[in-house]
C-alpha cells in the first residue's frame, strides 16, 4: 500500500517553540507516512529534520521569525501560490498548518485543491492568538479555522474556546522535545528557567524581581536567547535588582548542554504571563524536576490544582517567591514533586502523541475527549 503523502508547513525552521514541537512530530511521523516540511522563508535551519526540505519560491524574509501582520494573503500571495503548486505536484494528502498565519492559508487551499486534507496546529492559547498575536488578521485567521478538517489544540481551554469555530476541534499534547537519559539532582542549590528572552511574554521581567528575595545561596540558571531589545531590558534589570550573583545566564543551550541544565537543578521554574503549552516544562518533569509556575492556560493544563507541581498567583512575584522558597525550603516536598512530574510527563511522550494524531491525519473517526 503507498504511504500517505504529509507536509508539515512552516514559517520557517528557526528556533522557537512552534517549530521545536512541529518538527519533533514530523520527524516521528515519518515511520509512518512519506513526510515533507514546507518552509516560507530561506532562513538558517536550527532543528535537524528528516524528511525533505521544500523552500518557498520566491521565499519570504529570512529575518522574520514570526509574522503577526495584517493581509497575509497580499503579503504571502506568491508563497501561497508556490505552496499551492507544489502541494499539486507532489499530490500531497493532508498538509498540516501550525500556528495562526498557515492555518488562515487554509481558505485559498481548500478552494484550488479541495481533496486535500488540513490541520490546523493551534500553539497559543486563545486569547493570545486571536487578540493579540493575530489581531490585525483577525478575519483571515478565524475563516483559517472555518476551513480546517480538523482542529488540534493543546489544553482543555482552548479546546472549547476553538470549538465555536469548527466542531471538528480536538485536543492533543505536544511531546516532550528532548530525551531525559538522566535524573535531576534535588540536591544541588539550583532552580532551571529555560526560555527566549521575552521580557513581556516569559515574565522575565517577574522572575528577576523575585529573585531578589530567593532563598540565600541559591541561584538561577536562565537559558535561552532573545533580541537585542529583550536583552538589553533584561540586562538593565539584573542591574536594577542586583542579581548578577543570584541568576547565571547560560545563553541558547541545547542536546547534552541543555540536558545538563536540567540534570544540574532542583526545581523548575516558570513565570510567563501567556502559554499555549510550554514545551519546557514538559521537558522540566522528563528529568524529574519539581515545578513552580506561575498560572497561565498552559501551566495549569501541566499541573492541574497543584498535583503536578505548584501553581502561583498569575503576576505576583512576591507570591511565586513565597512557593519557591517554600520548595526550596523543604526537600521531602521536591522528592515528592519530582516523583510526580515523572509520572505526569509520561502522558507527554512521543510514541502515545503519534498515535493520537494518525487518526486525523488518516481521517478516521477521532474519540470525544
Amino acid at each position: 500500500m503507498t504511504a500517505m503523502k504529509v507536509m508539515m508547513a512552516l514559517e520557517n525552521v528557526v528556533m522557537d517553540g512552534v517549530k521545536r514541537a512541529s518538527t519533533v512530530l514530523a520527524n516521528a511521523l515519518t515511520d509512518h507516512y512519506d513526510m515533507y516540511y514546507y518552509s516560507l522563508a530561506d532562513a538558517p535551519r536550527y532543528f535537524e529534520l528528516d524528511a525533505p526540505l521544500i523552500i518557498a519560491d520566491p521565499p519570504t524574509d529570512p529575518h522574520r521569525a514570526n509574522f503577526f501582520g495584517s493581509q497575509p494573503y497580499e503579503v504571502f500571495a506568491d508563497q501561497i501560490g508556490d505552496m499551492l503548486a507544489t502541494i499539486e505536484r507532489l499530490k500531497i494528502d493532508m498538509v498540516i498548518l501550525p500556528a495562526g498565519l498557515l492555518t488562515s492559508f487554509a481558505p485559498l487551499i481548500r478552494a484550488k485543491l479541495p481533496a486535500v486534507g488540513l490541520i490546523g496546529w493551534m500553539h497559543n492559547n486563545y486569547d493570545t492568538y486571536v487578540n493579540d498575536y493575530y489581531g490585525y488578521m483577525r478575519k483571515e485567521f478565524r475563516a483559517g479555522l472555518r476551513a480546517v478538517d480538523t482542529l488540534v489544540t493543546l489544553t482543555e481551554s482552548d479546546f472549547h474556546s476553538y470549538s465555536a469555530y469548527n466542531q471538528h476541534t480536538v485536543k492533543i499534547y505536544n511531546p516532550i522535545t528532548i530525551q531525559a537519559t538522566g535524573r535531576a539532582n534535588l540536591d544541588t542549590q539550583s532552580v532551571a528557567f529555560t526560555g527566549r528572552i521575552a521580557i513581556e511574554h516569559k515574565g522575565i521581567d517577574l522572575l528577576l524581581e523575585a529573585t531578589r528575595n530567593l532563598y540565600p545561596g541559591w541561584h538561577i540558571n536562565i537559558a535561552g536567547s532573545g533580541d537585542d531589545e529583550n536583552m538589553a531590558v533584561f540586562n538593565q534589570l539584573m542591574d536594577f535588582w542586583h542579581l548578577h550573583d543570584r541568576v547565571h545566564f547560560r545563553g541558547p543551550l541545547k542536546d547534552a548542554e541543555l540536558t545538563q541544565h536540567y540534570e544540574d537543578a532542583a526545581i523548575f521554574a516558570s513565570t510567563s504571563r501567556w502559554e499555549g503549552m510550554p514545551l519546557v516544562i514538559g521537558e522540566a518533569m522528563a528529568f524529574g524536576l519539581p515545578i513552580v509556575a506561575m498560572e497561565n492556560t498552559g501551566s495549569r493544563e501541566f499541573i492541574g490544582n497543584d498535583e503536578f507541581g505548584i501553581i502561583t498567583r498569575p503576576g505576583d512575584p512576591d507570591d511565586f517567591m513565597h512557593h519557591l522558597n517554600r520548595m526550596i525550603a523543604n526537600r521531602e516536598l521536591r522528592k515528592y514533586y519530582a516523583e510526580q512530574s515523572l509520572k505526569r510527563a509520561q502522558d507527554f511522550n512521543i510514541d502515545k502523541i503519534v498515535a493520537d494524531w494518525r487518526p486525523i491525519i488518516e481521517r478516521l473517526p477521532v474519540p470525544e475527549p
